[in-house]
């Protein structure tokens, strides 16, 4: 049996665990994920999960469950020693310990980029997890909460007001859905004024959203500004200290939520600890078919994909162009991992990567969104039910399917449940208080 180790239960490690359980006989292979999280997050919904749109739950897909014949592991690959076929495993308890394998695909993902601001590291919340997702929603509602039972001065002001970093897809859909939720809660504190809330969007270049193009940016500009959202572009976050911010502009303001989405930076086990060849971004480097190396340097058994792979863009039509890190590609390219995994082993050829872009598709809160594939661009209700179907459709297994389905009807029809849990970060609380205050 080929021993098959899979670092990293993100969209292509899933898609190549799962594809290959059906590809392979139980005798031919024993399949092995690797990961400290046990399910896979679907990031395209982490915006709607922090605006109460989807249950936590229903954007994240069970390994265990959906992988009936693959061993997942709880753990962080710590070491890839491909020499001598055998990783480094670092569990959350108990010591160190090496897991050897035949074939090696690496998916382990890429991790938030981070900037040395000052205040950051202790104040901001990414948004790359589900449980990230469930604190921003929890924080807003908690402080629209807190922010009713206070007269008007600077703890209200901060308390209602938002920052999020980052103008790419996450940072503008997770800022678009919060603004969509915040105007909703309002109306239910007869104390608060939407007049009262600020949400701050942040992009250090001269546009948002570099996926679409430049009039479609500048129209979701208008519509957040529309909303009451204030976008702040060619802008950089100084400083954070303490929830201050302080902009490049000489604005500065207390935030009471700040979200870090930045963009993705390598994985430090790929471009630290491995040695499997690295290019110049710190990505392995891989053939079209997703195998390690180069045609002229080949690695053998090894194969990548997902956002820590450098895969030569096809489609592109240009030299030296690379595809774009992001759910649609990652999803893909599991899918034909698999495929070519087993076409590897039953003594066939595999095939190279190929895909053409379906278009970009980004929601911006409740009936509100924007679409562009080449020169169509469709914008508002049309958009953001393109978004939902494209996405429902996406999201792995029936079973997630129909629950986020099933959570969208009920919303429809009895309106967000915005009902705060931000004290299950301190579960025993109450328990060691006896419910009194200190």
């Amino acid at each position: 049996m080929k021993r098959i180790l899979i670092v990293g239960g993100g969209y292509a490690g899933f898609y190549a665990a799962w594809k290959l359980e059906k590809r392979l006989r139980s005798r031919e292979a024993a399949l092995t994920v690797v990961d400290p999280r046990p399910y896979l997050t679907y990031q395209p919904f982490l915006p709607e999960v922090a605006a109460g749109s989807i249950e936590p739950r229903h954007a994240a897909v069970s390994l265990r469950r959906h992988l009936r014949r693959t061993r997942v592991v709880p753990g962080w690959v710590t070491n890839i020693d491909h020499e001598h076929r055998r990783v480094t495993v670092r569990p959350d308890l108990g010591p160190e310990f090496d897991l050897e394998y035949d074939v090696i695909v690496v998916t382990a993902g890429a991790v938030t980029r981070k900037f040395p601001v000052p205040g950051v590291a202790s104040e901001a919340i990414g948004m790359k997890y589900v449980e990230e997702a469930v604190a921003i929603r929890d924080r807003l509602m908690t402080s629209f909460d807190r922010a009713a039972s206070l007269p008007v001065g600077p703890v209200r002001k901060r308390l209602l007001t938002v920052t999020f970093v980052g103008g790419g897809f996450s940072g503008v859909e997770g800022f678009g859905e919060t603004l969509s939720l915040a105007n909703s809660l309002v109306r239910r504190y007869r104390r608060l004024h939407r007049s009262e809330l600020r949400f701050h969007l942040i992009e250090a270049s001269g546009r948002i959203l570099p996926e679409v193009g430049e009039e479609p940016s500048r129209w979701v500009v208008r519509s957040l500004t529309d909303r009451g959202g204030q976008v702040h572009l060619d802008t950089k976050v100084l400083s954070a200290v303490d929830g201050h911010v302080v902009l490049s502009t000489g604005e500065e303001y207390d935030s009471g939520l700040i979200v870090w989405t930045t963009g993705n930076d390598a994985n430090p086990v790929v471009r630290n600890h491995t040695d499997l060849p690295i290019g110049e971004r710190g990505q392995i480097v891989v053939r079209p078919d997703l195998r390690v190396g180069t045609d002229a340097e080949p690695v053998a058994d090894a194969w990548a994909a997902g956002d820590d792979a450098a895969v030569p863009d096809l489609a592109a039509g240009v030299p030296d162009a690379y595809v774009v890190q992001n759910a649609q590609n990652a999803f893909r390219q599991g899918k034909l991992l698999a495929r070519n995994i087993a076409a590897n082993l039953h003594g066939r050829a595999p095939k190279p990567y190929v895909h053409h872009s379906l278009g970009a598709v980004a929601t911006l809160g409740i009936g509100n969104g924007i679409f562009q594939w080449h020169r169509i661009v469709v914008k508002g209700w049309p958009a953001w039910l393109m978004h939902r179907g494209y996405h429902v459709l996406a999201v792995p297994t029936w079973e997630r399917k129909v629950r986020v389905f099933a959570g969208w009807l009920t919303q429809a029809m009895f309106g967000r449940d915005i009902v705060s849990l931000e004290s299950v970060e301190h579960p025993r609380e109450a328990f060691v208080s006896g419910g009194k205050p200190d």
